[in-house]
């Protein structure tokens, strides 16, 4: 993979330094709160301290691993790197600051470095690809589990608190993000925040959740109702599942973004509830749990084989409830394959 990255590098290029934590645990599959990656069209090696050494020279089989001793820049020279691409999008302004420093002398551009590595991870692979599956079936089971917790008197913290629990005591390695768990009115805000508000009866209960294994993420949504659901709601329900369907029908390699965007909004829109769809209907997931490609209106991206992309479209009518629904499908050649298996037509606990 090193190889293949440094052939898509511009010709004048010499090497790249990768500084953010996830596209280092892409390239080396290792996960360290710091060190330093080049990769050179002379050599590559992976630089840490000696918190991490020894578990570096255990788990990294792709390039060299050395304790960071001296500058960075004896590093460059060592590599007779002239011209350095950096990450533009994942470093602060201090930390590319701190790097023209250590590297005075060293040209350091950003010209496409991100989008390259963009590109790399956006299509998975197989390994990868279980790993998300992985992380999805923990979840999966955990949706199974509250949905013999949730009651009326429960609160949203609580449920929150369950899920979590349940993903991390059964194979999770951590969170995919903070959990949403809420009801009635609060379901009409798209990244509610659990509270202390007890669940009561014809409430709906959004659930946002993910999990963790060996740095995939996983991202799953389901809207339940509690003791009944009124005519209102089974209609609000019934669109978005409608238009979370649609998008699956069209998503598969070579589709544009907003053309699968537009599919759901398409339905929603046309039930007249298109002002009450508030957000981007997906992203792709991996290392991180927002990455490219986005399914979005102003998207100008295509769908490749190998792509992990959510379907979630919602509609949220402010003070009364909202709805969303959410999968991970795996784009393909000729269509896509869903990787969530929980069930999504309307549960009424």
């Amino acid at each position: 993979m090193l190889s293949e990255f440094i052939n898509k590098l511009p010709k004048n290029v010499d090497g790249a330094l990768i500084v953010s934590p996830e596209s280092r645990r892409y390239f080396t599959g290792f996960n360290a709160s710091d060190g330093f990656l080049f990769i050179t069209k002379s050599g590559s090696v992976f630089l840490t301290d000696s918190r991490y050494i020894e578990a570096a020279k255990d788990k990294i089989i792709c390039c060299e691993v050395e304790e960071q001793k001296g500058k960075l820049m004896d590093y460059a020279k060592r590599f007779n790197c002239k011209v350095l691409a950096v990450e533009a999008d994942r470093l602060t302004v201090t930390q590319l600051k701190n790097l023209r420093k250590a590297l005075h002398g060293i040209k350091l551009t950003t010209v496409a470095t991100d989008k390259i590595i963009d590109s790399f991870r956006a299509v998975k692979n197989e390994a990868e690809i279980e790993n998300i599956c992985k992380a999805q079936r923990i979840a999966e089971a955990a949706f199974d589990h509250i949905l013999g917790f949730i009651k009326v008197g429960a609160t949203e913290k609580e449920v929150a608190l369950e899920l979590d629990h349940y993903m991390l005591s059964h194979g999770a390695d951590g969170l995919s993000f903070e959990t949403i768990a809420i009801s009635g009115a609060n379901t009409s805000k798209p990244h509610g925040v659990p509270t202390d508000k007890k669940i009561e009866h014809g409430d709906f209960v959004t659930m946002d959740y993910g999990a963790v294994v060996n740095g995939y993420h996983s991202d799953m949504t389901r809207t339940v109702a509690v003791g009944a659901a009124s005519d209102e709601q089974k209609k609000i329900y019934k669109i978005v599942f409608e238009a979370q369907l649609a998008v699956l029908r069209v998503l598969k390699n070579g589709v544009k973004c907003s053309d699968a965007d537009k599919a759901a909004r398409d339905v929603i829109t046309e039930a007249g509830y298109g002002e009450y769809f508030r957000h981007s209907t997906g992203h792709g997931v991996g290392i991180e749990i927002h990455e490219k490609p986005f399914i979005s209106p102003k998207s100008t991206a295509t769908l490749r084989s190998g792509n992990v992309v959510t379907d979630e479209p919602g509609i949220y009518i402010p003070g009364k409830f909202g709805v969303r629904i959410e999968d991970m499908a795996l784009i393909t050649e000729n269509g896509c394959k869903n990787l969530t298996k929980a069930p999504k037509e309307l549960i009424i606990i």
